[in-house]
């Protein structure tokens, strides 16, 4: 047996020997979670800076090529030749408000040889252009030297940003330039659209000119904020080029100490954000056209909260592995010490192990068919909800069908085309119904586009119609004259009024008096009104009718409709509530945002 003073060495040795194990491997790890990550961030990034910087590009050709076809108007060289009659400055002035109009663009306005403007599309508005001296922005040095302008700029006037767009006024069969014509494109729009586009992508990102100054970012207070330290000389030439109005430049926080002409590449950065600093990846590109840096900012907050849990995981795993290894080593001594003692004991190990892995593998056969179950589950739920959103399209598309037979019998050849159209509508529908399930499940927010409601209440009444005046019930809609939108899907919503109408009339069949009312009011909301004269909805199962599975009619439902059609209004940033009349029969609330499209006011 060993001394206690060379027990005591070997541990230690073991010790010191399991310690420089762990620390190499958490610094390998480290390096290559590190490694891996900024890696599949720089490919990333690279790949969102790509599409920004195309974004950018597109949305500033637009307007690009507009200067250059106004200057061919003789419009404006006659203004300039003649800038004293009156008559012609203020048709020049309608013709550019228009043009202003149609192309979308913030502001146009045409320059004389000085750089004075003399007509604007803003010459109505107060901060109008007209009398006003830009030759000092070279926009129009550029043009009245005979080549196309591009410069970004805060108006003096309008204080807002723009990007400019200048073009030459030739002499009418000379090459004398008379003027310039300026094309203003608002800033703000590219920026909002940006901001959309990295909020998708889970970046931020900022744009800064030659002289490093940031003016779009999608961090409002990065707006106006230099990149470099702003000395006094700095200071002093942005406030000689009045780039910026009277905008006061402060200065990012951002550290390390920015590189102006630093490579293109990436390099990390703390940059305040709020009331915290952020580490980002900062991958940036030059745009020789726009004179702009654009700056994909990547945080690395997920790559470093990440961290702990694989350093966590790789030192359980290295000390299994270790604490493995010195079981192991201890059996194998342990064993050999009492192997020929010992052999039932062996023997009873070794049965036991096999139990272990007999009970390993039943646990692992258990754990599919549980995964099994679970997607047979899954599929089952498709299955019913399909089959209850396709039951009335198909009762319509039959009773339709058998209409059209009896048409046909009668020689009623134009009625039988029109039910035969409606008849290939509902299929079409039938398909949309099914296309649609698949964003149910994934709780998508589908196609949404401008739908017409009084429109998509027609169509649901199409659907339900033939029931309608198969049960003998009265139908009483009231639609506003008005034509009214909302935001959302058009299938979608049909599928919910369908819904609606269907219990509607199945809870009228034993009703006496059977009336089916439908009101639309609209006031801050759209307010779908549908009342029927049935027994009305219990008040014990208020809570529960939409409740998935619940239904009060176990032969004929699933109790997915309502739930479904709650799902879909609440999509529409929209409720659903239901009542029971005062005089009987229950009364199904749906109100729903009205769209506005709002008219682009001239900036």
């Amino acid at each position: 047996m060993l001394p206690m003073t060379q027990i005591a060495k070997k541990r230690l040795l073991m010790t010191l020997v399991l310690l420089v194990g762990l620390f190499v491997t958490l610094k390998l790890t480290y390096w290559v979670h590190w490694h891996q990550g900024t890696l599949a961030i720089q490919t990333q990034s690279e790949r969102q800076l790509t599409e920004l910087v195309n974004f950018l590009n597109a949305a500033l050709s637009r307007y690009e090529s507009i200067p250059h076809v106004l200057s061919t108007n003789p419009m404006l060289a006659n203004a300039l030749k003649e800038p004293q009659q009156s008559q012609n400055i203020h048709a020049l002035n309608l013709y550019l408000e228009e043009v202003q109009h149609i192309t979308e663009a913030s502001d146009i306005y045409l320059l004389d040889a000085l750089g004075i403007a003399i007509a604007a599309s803003n010459w109505q508005q107060r901060f109008s252009f007209v009398g006003k001296d830009f030759s000092f922005r070279p926009y129009y040095t550029e043009a009245i030297s005979g080549k196309l302008g591009r410069y970004y700029a805060v108006g003096t006037s309008s204080d807002k940003r723009g990007f400019y767009f200048s073009y030459p006024i030739y002499h009418p069969g000379s090459q004398g330039v008379l003027g310039a014509i300026i094309v203003k494109v608002d800033i703000a729009d590219i920026e909002q659209q940006s901001t959309s586009m990295a909020l998708a992508g889970q970046y931020q990102f900022l744009i800064s000119d030659p002289e490093n100054i940031v003016f779009i970012a999608s961090v409002d207070e990065w707006h106006l904020t230099s990149l470099t330290p702003l000395t006094a000389a700095k200071q002093e030439a942005i406030s000689g080029a009045k780039r910026y109005a009277e905008r006061t430049i402060g200065q990012l926080q951002i550290t390390p100490a920015y590189l102006d002409n630093a490579p293109r590449g990436n390099a990390l950065y703390h940059i305040t954000k709020g009331r915290e600093q952020a580490q980002y990846m900062d991958t940036h590109q030059w745009m020789s056209r726009a004179l702009w840096r654009v700056h994909i900012l990547t945080p690395m907050q997920p790559l470093n909260d990440a961290l702990p849990g694989v350093l966590l995981l790789a030192a359980s795993i290295y000390l299994l592995l270790a604490l493995s290894w010195l079981f192991s080593a201890e059996r194998r001594r342990n064993l050999q010490r009492m192997q020929l003692a010992h052999s039932l004991l062996e023997q009873r190990v070794q049965e036991r192990t096999e139990d272990l892995q007999q009970a390993n593998e039943r646990l692992k056969d258990t754990q599919d068919e549980l995964i099994q179950a679970a997607k047979l589950t899954v599929i089952g739920s498709l299955s019913a909800s399909i089959n209850h959103e396709l039951n009335q399209p198909l009762a319509a598309l039959r009773s339709y069908a058998q209409n059209t037979q009896t048409l046909l019998a009668r020689n009623m050849q134009d009625k039988a085309q029109d039910n035969l159209k409606i008849m290939i509508e509902l299929t079409d529908r039938l398909a949309d119904i099914v296309s649609q399930f698949k964003s149910f499940t994934r709780k998508s927010q589908g196609a949404d586009s401008a739908t017409d409601l009084a429109r998509c209440i027609t169509q649901a009444l199409t659907i339900v119609k033939p029931e309608i005046d198969k049960q003998g019930i009265q139908l009483d809609v009231e639609l506003p004259n008005d034509q009214y939108q909302v935001w959302g899907d058009n299938v979608r919503l049909q599928q919910v009024l369908v819904n609606i109408m269907s219990n509607a009339i199945v809870a009228m069949q034993q009703s006496l008096q059977r009336k089916l009312t439908i009101r639309v009011t609209a006031a801050d909301k759209f307010s779908i009104r549908i009342q029927d004269s049935g027994p009305g909805v219990r008040e014990s199962q208020m809570e529960k009718i939409f409740e998935p599975y619940f239904t009060t009619n176990e032969r004929h439902g699933l109790g997915l409709g309502l739930s479904i059609s709650q799902r879909i209004i609440e999509s529409m940033q929209g409720q659903i509530t239901v009542a029971n009349a005062p005089e009987g029969g229950a009364i199904f609330q749906i109100n729903l945002p009205i769209y506005l499209l709002e008219e682009r006011l001239p900036q």
